[in-house]
């Protein structure tokens, strides 16, 4: 149902927690495959992808291009992106299943929360209280869950875009963009 699209380069720390957080999901078979589009690496992210079952491809070019490139091989009707280190809570496979199979409003994207899985409780309601307010543009680290025909449809990643990850969020367009409630959280 779900291809994971995780692009990298020197990762292999940061990898292993994405990783981590993923195996309840592939266990449950909502995760179908996960690619590692790697740009290069001299570390052990090769061997990090291998023992945890991933798509290893190394791609030549820019990260646009790579994340593309694995965007097409993915087998998928729904790809998620997640930066290395990116770090999903536990309640992100329920919430990710339920807007795959019926996504709010006829959208087909969406992003999790940014932050830490354990912010107090005023920091967390000041948190959604500024998003809700000033709207907050998703960003890379949040994740990005899309439909296949719709990244399609979009052209997927620029391969020229400076930031490709930035890029594909500002064209799909925030009002466009289901906001989960679950956190995406950077592992350091």
């Amino acid at each position: 149902m779900l291809s994971v699209i995780i692009p990298t380069r020197d990762s292999e720390r940061s990898l292993v927690a994405t990783l981590a957080a993923l195996v309840p999901a592939a266990m449950e078979g909502f995760v179908a495959e996960v690619v590692v589009a790697d740009g290069g690496s001299r570390d052990d992210t090769a061997a990090v992808a291998d023992v945890a079952g991933c798509k290893f491809r190394t791609l030549e070019g820019s990260l646009g291009r790579r994340l593309k490139t694995a965007a097409t091989a993915a087998r998928s009707p729904w790809l998620l992106f997640l930066q290395p280190g990116a770090v999903l809570d536990a309640p992100w496979l329920g919430e990710a299943r339920r807007f795959v199979e019926q996504p709010a409003g006829g959208l087909c994207a969406a992003t999790f929360r940014r932050g830490a899985p354990a912010q107090p409780a005023l920091r967390e309601a000041l948190s959604l209280l500024t998003a809700a307010v000033i709207g907050g543009k998703p960003r890379p680290e949040q994740g990005l869950i899309i439909a296949r025909r719709f990244y399609d449809e979009l052209g997927g990643h620029a391969e020229a875009a400076a930031d490709p990850e930035a890029d594909l969020l500002r064209r799909i367009g925030a009002r466009r963009i289901a906001r989960l409630a679950s956190i995406a959280s950077v592992a350091r």
